[in-house]
């Protein structure tokens, strides 16, 4: 990946919610900031647009002065989502607002280029009120686009689209960006959607980057229990820690058995934690434990339900505990009520500090 375009160093802006942000953008790749409402996400998007300044920490552009850009900058280009376009207006009318200032020939090639990237040729004298809602978003898209910038903000561009929807347009702006290597920066709560479009993943907690990295890398190894709840699905079992052996803890589960897990941000001997293990990790045999192995505790399975992609494994742990598991479809499951086992690699759990 390449060099940084933009990077945030212990940026601090409490009145937009950012309180020592430290980031780097890489240039010619889609960084998707992750995190639930009041995180920091817009206010970090404002201050990409220039419309807001740091209190305290430094914007540097390309290593230099954020304010002084260099030459061939492009400035950015920011999203407006469907509802706050003027609705009386074609197309054509909308996406070349922000094209005024160019050549004629220059304008309908922009125009040309934008409306081909998002699939909206031939429709340039529609008027913007006629169109379904995604088409709407392909507009709104498009708008951004045409002046090409040197980066593209999108904040929460699906918002309000169906699920299907919101899929289907994540992978075609997903396809834009590598096809003309934009660098784009996009803000979103929704995981799925952070997953599909991000090169380079930044998860916001309370104004700050909790973790960042490839979306593989935050999923596999979360940094905290915060950052593996917020991205994907994801067991978590409450204990207390009870011995420290170099990276890993054992940990005596509330439902009472005893296991090994990486150590996250977990604390010493005696601290409380929670052991998360995604769903997909967890192995589940009609056996008992013994027969299991090495690190298998009983359980019973309590429930199966069949969705589609794959089936989802209720079971019961210890007195209280309770844990889900995938399997795809047409799976050998233990038998509803009857004896089973489960077990997973102690390398895929993680022991964190209980969320407060």
């Amino acid at each position: 990946m390449d060099a940084p375009l933009l990077r945030f160093e212990s940026v601090r802006k409490p009145a937009l919610g950012l309180h020592g942000i430290d980031l780097a953008l890489p240039r010619g790749a889609c960084t998707v900031l992750l995190g639930p409402a009041g995180a920091g996400k817009s206010g970090a998007l404002r201050l990409m647009a220039g419309l807001a300044s740091p209190d305290t920490g430094r914007l540097l552009l390309e290593g230099g002065d954020f304010h002084r850009p260099p030459p061939g900058w492009r400035g950015t280009g920011t999203f407006l989502p469907a509802e706050a376009l003027p609705r009386g207006r074609s197309v054509e009318q909308v996406v070349t607002e922000l094209l005024r200032g160019l050549p004629p020939r220059e304008r309908a090639a922009h125009l040309a280029r934008a409306l081909t990237a998002l699939g909206l040729d031939g429709q340039e004298a529609t008027p913007l009120s006629r169109l379904s809602a995604p088409q709407q978003c392909r507009v709104a898209l498009a708008r951004a686009l045409a002046p090409q910038p040197s980066l593209l903000l999108l904040d929460d561009p699906l918002e309000g689209q169906e699920h299907a929807t919101r899929q289907r347009l994540a992978l075609e702006l997903r396809a834009l960006v590598r096809r003309f290597g934009l660098t784009v920066a996009v803000a979103t709560r929704e995981a799925e959607e952070a997953m599909l479009l991000a090169d380079h993943l930044a998860v916001l907690e309370e104004g700050q980057v909790a973790q960042a990295g490839t979306p593989q890398q935050v999923y596999e190894e979360p940094a905290s229990a915060f950052v593996a709840s917020l991205v994907g699905e994801n067991n978590r079992l409450p204990g207390t820690v009870m011995a420290l052996d170099g990276e890993e803890c054992q940990v005596r589960l509330d439902c009472g058995p005893e296991l090994w897990a990486r150590r996250g941000d977990a604390g010493g001997p005696g601290s409380r934690c929670i052991v998360a293990v995604r769903p997909e990790r967890v192995a589940v045999a009609a056996m008992s434990a013994e027969e299991m192995g090495e690190g298998a505790l009983p359980a019973t399975l309590q429930d199966v339900i069949f969705l589609g992609d794959h089936l989802r494994l209720l079971l019961a742990v210890g007195r209280g505990g309770a844990l889900v598991a995938r399997r795809p479809p047409g799976s050998r499951v233990p038998r509803i009520g009857g004896p089973a086992s489960v077990a997973w690699d102690p390398y895929a759990a993680f022991a964190f500090r209980a969320l407060r």
